[in-house]
């Protein structure tokens, strides 16, 4: 017998390649939405449900004859009248944003953050200023909500983690991580920080202090700059502490992911009481 919410779902069947579902469905999981159409699309079961966990407005649901044993695990989680899109499998790869599709796509409203929602009560952010590898990016989000981040912060100038690699390398943290994309140029973004009393750190190459000689516990932004230029100058002169990870002499950097994952795993330990940097040690500025 259907669950109650299966009843009242609303299901169409999709036969043409031209049909205007399957076209939004191509956009949203291509990264190629029009700027008016604030949707995401998210494909696999995990995506599907993670966005379905974390209370993300659906607009539909595509799925594909193979991809009906995939929707049979989120039934539960479907919320009433939810539009059920569903065709084939050869017209599902067509639209599909990977090599080998699972058999199902959602489209759910991009989550929106406010500053505010950055900035709890001891914040911790991340900031990334030209870090243009979607896949880094997507890396960096899932490592700021596993270590505790409170946000994320992406400047223009930095791949868009909404985008569609970095929605996937992120693991589904980007649905749940407070994090502001598309956000000013970065001095605007630094000015903010310091209007709302945040310590800065540069991560930087040649930075005077190591990361456990700085006081992450405090309210802090971690800059993190791009792979090849790393951070704007002004930036890097600017913060009150320039901090480098200390590597072996044949290495000449780490890239932006593994250095962000270091740094936060850093101010975790520090904030879980295990190394708290003396308060007595200056900064440089």
């Amino acid at each position: 017998m259907p669950s109650p919410v299966a009843a009242r779902a609303k299901s169409e069947r999709l036969e043409s390649p031209h049909n205007r579902w399957l076209k939004r469905f191509r956009a949203a999981l291509h990264g190629e939405s029009d700027a008016g159409d604030a949707v995401l699309g998210l494909e696999g079961a995990k995506l599907v449900m993670d966005a379905l966990r974390s209370g993300l407005p659906l607009e539909a649901l595509l799925v594909s004859d193979s991809g009906e044993r995939q929707l049979a695990k989120l039934k539960s989680l479907l919320p009433a009248a939810t539009r059920i899109l569903r065709t084939s499998d050869r017209l599902f790869s067509s639209v599909a944003g990977t090599e080998t599709p699972q058999g199902i796509a959602a489209m759910v409203h991009r989550p929106e953050w406010m500053w505010d929602a950055l900035l709890s009560s001891q914040p911790l952010l991340i900031v990334l200023a030209g870090v243009q590898d979607p896949g880094n990016v997507g890396a960096i989000v899932r490592s700021a909500e596993a270590l505790g981040a409170s946000g994320l912060i992406a400047c223009r100038s930095s791949s868009d983690p909404f985008g569609p690699k970095a929605v996937r390398a992120s693991a589904g943290s980007v649905l749940r991580l407070p994090v502001l994309a598309e956000s000013p140029a970065p001095q605007a973004v630094f000015d903010e920080l310091r209007r709302r009393a945040l310590h800065q750190y540069a991560a930087t190459l040649s930075g005077e202090r190591l990361p456990h000689s700085c006081d992450l516990s405090r309210s802090c932004a971690l800059w993190i700059g791009g792979e090849g230029a790393g951070l704007p100058v002004e930036i890097a002169s600017a913060a009150d502490a320039r901090i480098r990870i200390p590597l072996r002499p044949a290495v000449e950097s780490l890239n932006a992911a593994a250095a962000a994952t270091i740094l936060l795993y850093e101010a975790g330990r520090q904030r879980n009481g295990a190394g708290r940097a003396p308060a007595s040690v200056e900064e440089h500025r």
